[in-house]
């Protein structure tokens, strides 16, 4: 069975078969032997082939029922387990602690991916993923470019990016360029007094108008009076005419603790 199965346009569905690209991606995660891998959407096994041949096991959650029936047709290996999932359905706690994300995912689920990694109760040690390049170098950016995207995930995972992958080795090739964003856990919180469950809430409330100054979207979002707001703002030692892209994590934790 060498043929490739048709790629479903409804499921944001794109097959990689650049051997150069799927060896990046699995350098970009420093795969061992002892890890556990969880593959989101293994397609007709591209990437799957490589992993088995690195790591202890693979779990390959595919949501296209054919293609989890399929996929260890096309990868024959004892290491690999196959689930017909939704990805923000699978019981993330069934898998090892510190295991790694390494896949290829639609664009569509990229954001809701990432706040399902990152805030659940077994978050996963790295996540390697091919995805967009313009949603890559969003959670990637810092300070001046920042968004709710970016903020979230970094208060948990140190964001770099990897390669660039043209749409041409894509196959049917998608409308945009990829990029290959790299996640790894922070080995301690950032912030020992608050975690990002508690700063989140103030973040939230700071993107809810981005095109507006802090002293508004603060305002609007916390239900605070300006005067309250300026002087909360103050307290945190922050600009009120500052635009919530322009903050830094730090930033975002002295308001929270402000606010309480």
């Amino acid at each position: 069975m060498t043929e490739l199965p048709f790629a479903k346009k409804s499921l944001g569905q794109h097959w990689l078969n650049d051997q150069a690209t799927l060896e990046d991606i699995c350098d970009s995660a420093a795969l061992t032997g002892d890890d556990t891998v969880l593959e989101i959407g293994p397609g007709p096994g591209s990437l799957t082939k490589l992993l088995v041949q690195e790591v202890q096991k693979v779990v390959a959650v595919e949501f296209d029922e054919r293609l989890a029936r399929d996929l260890a047709l096309y990868v024959p290996a004892v290491n690999l387990e196959v689930v017909h999932s939704d990805i923000l359905k699978f019981d993330l706690t069934t898998l090892p602690k510190n295991y790694k994300v390494v896949a290829n995912i639609p664009y569509y689920l990229t954001s809701n991916l990432l706040r399902t990694l990152s805030e659940s109760s077994n978050p996963p040690q790295m996540v390697i993923l091919l995805i967009q390049k313009e949603v890559a170098q969003r959670v990637a950016a810092g300070p001046g470019d920042m968004s709710l995207l970016s903020v979230s995930i970094q208060l948990y995972y140190q964001a770099q990016l990897g390669a660039k992958v043209p749409a041409a080795l894509f196959s049917p090739p998608p409308k945009v360029d990829s990029q290959v964003l790299i996640l790894t856990k922070h080995a301690k919180p950032l912030f020992t007094d608050y975690s990002p469950e508690k700063i989140l809430p103030v973040v939230k409330a700071g993107f809810s108008a981005r095109r507006k100054t802090l002293l508004n979207s603060l305002s609007g979002g916390l239900r605070l009076d300006k005067p309250a707001t300026i002087e909360l703002l103050q307290n945190a030692q922050i600009e009120p005419s500052k635009r919530p892209q322009e903050l830094s994590l730090e930033d975002w934790h002295r308001l929270a603790v402000v606010y309480k």
